[in-house]
């Protein structure tokens, strides 16, 4: 039989540095927030992600969370400010992937050549949707983000060196795949 859940046990150890008190809010919290998640965005794409940051926000302000009274509110204006964000950035790479298609297909093509146009859109979101999960992010706040090299650098906290590797291993990768598929 599992322990009852005690939120004020489980601050303590956290506040302690005691990762299993993590793992206890995660055991706890993961469910509830997922079903929050899932019925904001609509969608179960991207979820874990989400959740995972929320979780890694929790660790890292870990002794400055004291009450237990106000946790369950803090868990979740941390998930939903996230999912904010990620329906920020799906309508923006929306909206550049209309633009592009705008500016790069005129109005007289008929409509096979727009539903190709298409087609090819979503054939490279898809292989940057599988690309490797670091390369991927950096990719993404490169190209759809617009954020220099330094500064996705900063906020992932590794070399521009690095950055400059994952977007030329990124767009070798589209590059690669668009090719072997015609």
């Amino acid at each position: 039989m599992q322990a009852k859940f005690n939120i004020n046990i489980v601050l303590d150890g956290l506040a302690n540095n005691n990762k299993k008190a993590l793992e206890e809010l995660f055991n706890f919290y993961y469910p509830r927030l997922y079903q929050f998640s899932k019925s904001f965005l609509k969608i179960e794409d991207g979820i874990d992600d989400i959740l995972q940051e929320v979780f890694m926000k929790i660790w890292d302000n870990r002794e400055n969370i004291r009450s237990s009274e106000t946790f369950n509110s803090y868990v979740f204006t941390i998930t939903k400010n996230l999912l904010l964000n990620e329906l920020r950035n799906r309508l923006n790479r929306q909206k550049i992937k209309e633009e592009i298609f705008k500016l790069t297909v005129p109005e007289e093509y008929n409509s096979d050549e727009k539903v190709e146009f298409h087609e090819l859109v979503e054939k490279v979101e898809q292989i940057v949707n599988n690309l490797p999960k670091k390369q991927r992010e950096v990719f993404l706040l490169s190209r759809y983000d617009y954020l220099s090299h330094k500064a996705i650098s900063e906020k992932l906290n590794i070399s521009t060196k690095t950055v400059e590797y994952h977007i030329r291993q990124s767009i070798n990768a589209i590059k690669d795949q668009l090719n072997s598929s015609g």
